[in-house]
């Protein structure tokens, strides 16, 4: 039901803004009794023990509590750190414990069960601790500072997910405020406006760059303009921050201006231009500054300046008394010099000449001048003269950088000129008055180069920049932004701060009124019966301060006018016309200062400057002083003035009235457009990333409104369900209907009713309930739950004793049947002990007689065994003695024997070794000598190493010569042959070194066998030698020196044979590898002569023109991919040309003759062979027997035709115009495969004709080994690879077709339809229906993905092109559902994994049904959503440690994404929980030290557009064609030029 609404404004001690309804006057009457619900937090709220509640802090502003006693009207809590507190009630604040187990919080905060302050702050710090910076209030972003970059958070595929996504289906986004901003706009054809506030370094700046970054993305740029919308403006920045920027107490680059950004845009919503526009410059900062504070930036910068601030005669800020005031000078981690450079570099892009810069910055260090000119009084009464000679140059200097006279400009700072009737009257100034003038002149100066008034005909910066970025004055719709300093209250509040706050109060006014709107069309959306609203309004404020003729402006304007007004009568005037208003307070310790209840809070602002900051005349003598200059900048700065201003000497201009003009221009500008909402915070005053300070976020959310925007919403019905969400979390509160009923919408109206809720509202898609009805329903859900608990209790502990009764009576059976068993026992073992005793006897009768039996007949026997012993043993004795004895004298005839022996053999080995040694001293000598030769081998084998290498390094480089002239690849021939000859060479004298060698060898053979000889003659005679016995005693000693000697000789020996061996292996392998090398050689010399071919044919054709433009322009292309093949040396380009090689099977056609003269029989010939052709491509020939006839025909008749042979020909381009245009009808036509369920395999053969076309052909042309007996020319080697390009161009086609049909299903699987979750949620009833696996939109990507197979398939499609197709598709859904995963926390749920994996298993079965044949790799694709999906449905996550999840669960996923899962999956089945927070703290850190050094951290997978196969894969995977034995068609006899087809086949 629609209700037409009044606006109505009502005075009233609350100072509300009413909205009500035309109604009866009990309808008021009832609505009335509701508007007390805003003074009351939660009215309703339950208090009981155990109850969790936020309870105040004065470090953390709220803490978590938790209720354990009540102490009178006191209630006594225990914090989450263990402390006890008394609080009032009213002072507690519900909470719900079930948010906490969250990690991410919600992402949108009228989401909270309990909307409140704390519960506002608590969700904010969660969510700052993941890094999810933005949450939605409604229709406002709430953006907190990361102080850190988040990369992952501002790519091009994070826009293209929020480009035209539903507002809140995403996660919160500065993108999806500038997308709603930007489809409203085009949708109503309105202006929009986006206003980013927050106080100095809470990132308004940057999120103003980012929403400008997205609307270029979305809206495009200017034709022709290669710099991007964000770039023109971007480049700006540098010269609005030097000039409108400076250092206050919270931030170092503090913007002093609200800068409106105009992205302006056509008809088309394409951006046609942009235009900034600046508003309430602050200018009393020019000439009064407190400390710390510093002055605009571009002062500091022009004192840092080097030559320049010599050149102007300025030196160190502390010397200037305009930047003196304060003691801070430089900025932390900024140098002023490098910022004065990137200054003067802004300058030149806006397109500010030299000149002009030189005059600009002229301008400020005259400014600096003019602060540094005191006065001192004069001789007259009332006058001021020149203090000083330091001021007197001061004032020189400034007179010559304005260019004007000096005895001008002093006369124009003490004296003023007043004109009566009677005439000019000159009077003087004393020096305070000659200070104020001083002041003025540079507050006006600086304003008149910042702004841009209407009057002024040319504005300087901002002007030059609008030129920059290039406006479009015709266009009608625009999305502005505009970025303006926050709220301010610091612990001294000047001027400033009051024209701050004045802002602000206006803009909070705009912004209740839109929150008001969209709550309003929130409950016109959904369509519910409302009646009341009333929420507290500002305008009060706005009177107080700008009403006429009494307010605080009005009444300083007044007070300046007067020279004798001080501070002190301003404050008595103000505090006598305002006694009593209820906004305005009097200072406790001051009589001057006062205090203003802002919408934020109270401000205590000093009045001490207020005067002298709000004063500025506009001086007629300034404006003419300067007017007059000989710089025509400055005289363009100061235009003439209209007669009737410069009648008088002073024009009075009050900087507050001016600031409210502005203002008011700036609130008319966003009236006239559609509001959004941006709300910047600052975590911490730091600047420091992972810090949140929660005063300092709490003061910030009260100046940004954000809890006015709570308490608007509190006014009305702040908790919104959908109707799924509230039954599945209160359905428990009534089930009987949840049983029996299926609309949402009726069981929750059965739910309220049954709990006698009133005043609770029905919409369209949610349940709108009033502040306090959710505790409501809260409590009694947790007394159910108590109940169930209790319930579940007592019959868990009824079944623990039924157990333990039955457990017992068993037990007892059990005993009294094992005493029984073990009495029976005890009697059946005495009888059996009686009956083994009896048995036990007669058995030891029976052993004690059979032992002395065998004891008798033992002995016998022993006895005999003795006796026979000793005799034998006594045989054996003596026998033993007598052999001894035989043995023992021939052992002494033995050793008399052997000892005679070894002395005649060592005498004789004596004498052998004194010869072996004097042998061997010879043979050292002559292997020392063939030492010597044997290094001058090596040497020989490490040259000729050196030459092998030379060679192999001369053949890699003829390869990249192979272009270069015929008679130059001869000489290298002959060079390489030379060199070649020279190792042959080298080589027969290595071989001839190693026979020499073996000849040395050979004669040490030679000599050990007479050594042999010369031994066995010694033997002989042994008999000789007796006498040289003596002798051979002295030679004893050195006979152990000798044997040493000749161990060593004959190790050194071995070592010779083995280097020797060792060079016969070398020789070996070089005589290899000499050999390898001369079979390349040929193997090269080959290729080359087939290269020059190539390119000769190249060169040839690369000198005519082709007939079709298609081909020239592949042509391009070709030669740039083959450029190193086909680059020749253009001095041998004509040798090339002149001798041309001849065709090996028909004489090719004269290159000189023209078009015009060829026979015409040739081209009526051509002309039917092209349409004979032309019919093949277009009319649907089919296949025959698996084979492709219209590719086999064209192939047979472009054989017979000898087309690949010939050097100059067009039928080939005719050919690939064909299919082109083929190509193009079938687009036209269905889409090509856009729509695959109504197409047979009849109509859409091309594709896999064409991939038979490629393939075919070609296995007879040269390109494949074993074939060639066709000698391909260019024409033919161009057409393959145009054949090629259309593949690729088929292929993705049909990919891209294919993802774009199968987007919007993959939309519909990735979330449980709805009312899957309700039937799911009704079958854990024990009456409710079986739950139902909702497959049906699995089953339609299935029976896509079957339509799309089969038709492949009916088309003749190869396997290997079906393989990479369906691999590529499977990737794509991969990409898509993973992302969406990560994107939609409605999507990391229990439930919805469950539903995910089932699906999943449906694409496994398709996959397996489909064989590894043309599915390929496809399941190895889904790996991405595959591990997050088994991540998701697991239920002990708790307990998994990250190195589980990450190696074992989830092993593809990078710490980021599971990351992003953890912190945003939500358990809607079981209620379990995410993982541990020491999992979660793990991974932050890890994530935290990546960002140092990732350039790109996105957690999203990217499409993958590429072609995933070459031509050697296709010539590799499928199998080549006989183009014989085909099918003819039946218009073959129509052409006459074909007819030798039929004549083959016969």
């Amino acid at each position: 039901m629609t209700c037409r609404i009044r606006y109505i404004k009502k005075k009233e001690k609350e100072n509300t803004i009413q909205y009500c309804l035309e109604s009866t006057p009990e309808v008021r009457a009832g609505s009335q009794k509701n508007s007390q619900l805003i003074h009351l937090p939660e009215p309703n709220m339950n208090l009981r023990k155990g109850a969790k509640v936020w309870v105040e802090d004065k470090n953390l502003a709220w803490v978590a509590a938790e209720i354990t006693n009540f102490k009178g009207k006191q209630v006594q809590v225990q914090t989450a750190s263990g402390k006890t507190v008394l609080a009032l009630p009213e002072k507690l604040f519900p909470r719900d414990a079930d948010e906490e187990e969250e990690h991410g919080g919600v992402d949108d905060m009228t989401k909270l069960t309990y909307l409140n302050e704390p519960g506002v702050l608590y969700n904010l710090e969660r969510r700052y601790a993941l890094n999810d910076i933005y949450t939605y209030t409604g229709g406002i972003l709430i953006a907190v500072n990361p102080f850190t970059k988040l990369p992952h958070l501002y790519n091009v595929h994070m826009m293209e997910q929020y480009k035209g996504a539903p507002f809140g289906e995403l996660s919160p986004h500065v993108f999806a405020v500038a997308d709603v901003s930007y489809r409203a706009m085009m949708n109503e054809g309105r202006s929009q406006s986006i206003l980013v506030s927050g106080e100095s370094g809470a990132g308004k700046t940057e999120t103003t760059k980012l929403i400008m970054q997205y609307l270029t993305f979305v809206g495009g740029h200017a034709a022709g303009d290669d710099r991007s919308v964000e770039q023109q403006v971007l480049e700006s920045n540098p010269l609005l921050e030097a000039f409108g920027n400076a250092r206050t107490v919270r931030n170092d680059n503090s913007s002093r201006f609200g800068k409106f950004v105009e992205i302006q845009f056509d008809a088309n919503g394409r951006i046609s231009g942009a235009a900034i526009r600046t508003y309430l410059l602050e200018r009393s900062r020019v000439v009064q500054i407190t400390d710390p504070e510093r002055n605009y930036h571009c002062f500091y910068q022009l004192c840092a300046s080097g030559k320049d601030a010599e050149k102007y005669k300025l030196g160190h800020p502390s010397h200037c008394h305009y930047l003196n005031q304060s003691k801070t000078y430089e900025l932390e981690g900024v140098s002023s010099a490098e910022e004065y450079m990137k200054t003067r570099r802004a300058m030149d892009i806006v397109g500010i000449n030299h000149e002009d810069q030189e005059a600009i910055f002229r301008t400020l260090a005259a400014i600096l001048h003019l602060g540094n000119i005191e006065f001192s009084p004069g001789r007259e009464h009332d006058s001021s003269v020149i203090k000083d000679q330091k001021s007197t140059f001061h004032m020189q200097m400034a007179a010559d950088l304005f260019r004007c006279d000096v005895d001008l400009l002093l006369a124009t700072l003490s004296t003023r000129t007043i004109q009566t009737r009677e005439g000019s009257i000159v009077k003087a100034l004393d020096c305070n008055a000659a200070v104020a003038s001083r002041d003025a002149l540079a507050k006006t100066v600086y304003a008149r180069l910042f702004d841009w008034y209407a009057y002024v005909n040319a504005c300087l910066l901002v002007d030059k920049i609008n030129m920059s970025v290039g406006q479009d004055l015709n266009s009608h719709i625009q999305i502005g932004v505009l970025d303006i300093y926050g709220f301010e209250c610091f612990k001294h509040n000047s001027f400033e701060q009051f024209c701050i706050n004045f802002a602000n109060e206006k803009l909070q006014q705009h912004f209740n009124e839109h929150v008001f709107k969209m709550e309003q069309d929130e409950y016109r959306r959904e369509e519910i019966n409302w009646s009341y609203i009333e929420f507290i309004d500002n305008q009060d404020v706005l009177d107080l301060i700008e009403k006429k003729p009494i307010g605080i402006i009005s009444l300083l304007d007044e007070a300046c006018m007067f020279p004798k007004s001080t501070h002190e009568t301003f404050a008595t005037k103000l505090f006598q016309n305002f006694r009593g208003h209820p906004r305005l307070e009097k200072a406790k310790f001051s009589e001057t200062d006062f205090t203003v209840s802002h919408y934020a809070g109270k401000v205590t602002y000093q009045t001490d400057s207020f005067l002298d900051k709000n004063r500025d005349y506009v001086v007629v003598e300034h404006c003419n002083l300067l007017a007059s200059s000989k710089c025509p900048f400055v005289v363009g700065l100061f235009p003439s003035p209209p007669e009737e201003s410069s009648r008088s000497s002073y024009k009075f201009s009050s900087v507050a009235t001016r600031f409210k003009q502005q203002l008011q221009a700036l609130m008319e500008t966003l009236n006239a457009t559609e509001p959004h909402y941006i709300r910047c915070v600052k975590p911490n005053l730091l600047n420091r990333p992972h810090k949140f300070e929660n005063l300092s976020i709490l003061h910030q959310l009260r100046c940004g409104g954000v809890l006015e925007a709570v308490r608007i919403s509190l006014a009305g019905y702040p908790t919104r369900r959908t109707y799924s969400e509230f039954v599945d979390r209160f359905g428990l509160l009534a089930p009987e209907f949840v049983d029996t009923s299926y609309d949402e919408k009726q069981l929750t109206e059965e739910i309220l009713r049954k709990l006698n809720l009133e005043n609770f509202q029905l919409g369209k898609r949610k349940v709108f309930l009033r502040a306090g009805q959710i505790g409501v329903l809260d409590s009694r859900r947790a007394e159910v739950l108590d109940t169930a608990a209790k319930c579940v209790q007592r019959r868990f502990r009824t079944f623990i004793a039924h157990r333990n009764f039955i457990s017992v009576r068993v037990a007892a059976i059990a005993l009294q049947a094992y005493c029984r068993g073990c009495l029976s026992r005890k009697k059946f073992a005495a009888r059996r002990e009686a009956a083994a005793a009896v048995c036990l006897q007669k058995y030891v009768r029976r052993w004690q007689l059979r032992c002395a039996y065998l004891k008798l007949i033992s002995a016998a026997v022993v006895i005999q065994s003795n006796i026979r012993g000793f005799s034998i043993r006594q045989k054996f004795l003596h026998g033993k003695k007598h052999r001894a004895a035989t043995v023992i004298q021939a052992r002494w005839r033995l050793c008399r024997f052997r000892s005679a022996f070894r002395h005649h053999k060592k005498s004789i080995i004596a004498i052998q070794c004194h010869w072996r040694q004097k042998l061997a001293k010879r043979e050292l000598r002559r292997l020392k000598q063939e030492a010597n030769e044997a290094g001058a081998l090596r040497l020989a084998k490490n040259k000729l190493e050196k030459q092998l290498e030379d060679l192999t390094w001369r053949l890699h480089l003829e390869r990249r010569m192979r272009v270069s002239t015929e008679d130059a690849k001869s000489v290298e021939i002959s060079k390489l042959q030379k060199a070649l000859e020279s190792l042959n060479l080298e080589l027969d004298a290595s071989k001839l070194a190693t026979i020499s060698e073996c000849n040395k060898n050979a004669v040490l053979q030679n000599q050990l066998e007479l050594s042999i000889k010369e031994k066995s003659a010694l033997e002989k005679e042994f008999t000789v030698m007796a006498e040289m016995r003596k002798e051979n005693a002295l030679l004893k000693s050195s006979l152990d020196t000798l044997e040493k000697k000749n161990s060593s000789l004959e190790l050194e020996l071995k070592k010779a044979l083995k280097d020797a061996n060792d060079t016969n292996e070398k020789l070996r392998e070089l005589e290899q590898k000499n050999s390898e090398l001369q079979n390349n050689m040929l193997s090269l010399e080959g290729k080359l002569s087939h290269l020059e071919d190539e390119n000769h044919v190249l060169r040839q054709k690369a000198l005519t023109q082709s007939p079709k433009s298609n081909r020239a322009n592949f042509l391009k292309s070709f030669s740039d991919k083959y450029g190193g093949t086909l680059n020749l040396h253009p001095t041998d380009r004509k040798q090339v040309y002149e001798s041309p090689t001849p065709s090996k099977l028909i004489v090719p056609f004269s290159h000189g003759m023209s078009e015009s003269r060829r026979p015409k029989l040739t081209a009526e010939r051509q002309q039917e062979n092209y349409e004979f052709l032309s019919r093949c491509i277009k009319e649907n020939l089919g296949f025959h027997n698996g084979k492709p006839l219209a590719s086999c025909i064209i192939y047979k008749c472009l054989h017979h035709w000898h087309s690949f042979e010939s050097e100059r020909t067009a039928i080939f381009d005719y050919i690939i115009e064909g299919i082109n245009d083929v190509l193009k009808k079938n687009l036209r036509s269905n889409g090509f495969l856009s729509a695959t369920t109504q197409r047979s395999g009849g109509n859409t053969g091309l594709p896999g004709r064409v991939a038979y076309g490629l393939k075919s052909p070609f296995k007879y042309l040269g390109f494949e080994d074993g074939m060639s007996h066709i000698d391909a020319r260019y024409p033919a080697i161009l057409f393959k690879q145009q054949l090629t390009a259309c593949v690729e161009k088929i292929f993705g086609l049909i990919r891209d077709n294919i993802k774009k049909e199968l987007s919007p299903l993959l939309g519909l699987c990735i979330q449980v339809p709805k009312n899957a979750r309700v039937l799911a949620g009704k079958s854990r009833s024990p009456g409710g229906l079986p739950q139902q696996s909702p497959s049906s939109q699995w089953d339609s990507i299935i029976k896509f993905l079957d339509s799309l197979m089969n038709s492949l398939r009916e088309n003749h499609v190869p396997s290997f092109f079906i393989r990479k197709l369906i691999t590529q598709v499977f990737s794509f859904i991969n990409m898509s559902l993973f992302n969406s995963l990560l994107l939609r926390r409605e999507c990391c749920s229990f439930s919805n994994g469950e539903y995910v994996k089932s699906g999943l298993a449906e694409l496994e079965k398709w996959i397996v049904n489909a064989k590894e044949e043309f599915a390929g790799t496809s399941w190895h694709e889904l790996n991405y959503i595959r591990q997050a999906v088994g991540f998701l449905v697991i239920h002990q996550k708790r307990k998994k440690s990250l190195d589980e999840i990450s190696h074992d669960l989830c092993p593809a996923l990078t710490v980021r994404q599971i990351y992003r899962i953890s912190t945003m999956y939500w358990d809607d089945k079981y209620g379990t929980q995410s993982v541990s927070n020491e999992v979660v703290a793990e991974m932050r850190e890890m994530l935290n030290k990546d960002n140092q050094y990732l350039a790109s951290n996105s957690f999203l997978l990217d499409d993958d557009l590429s072609i995933p196969f070459s031509t050697e894969d296709i010539d590799i995977a499928i199998p080549a064609v006989d183009p014989s034995d085909v099918q003819l068609p039946a218009f073959l006899s129509e052409y006459s030029c074909a007819q030798f087809l039929s004549q083959d086949q016969k």
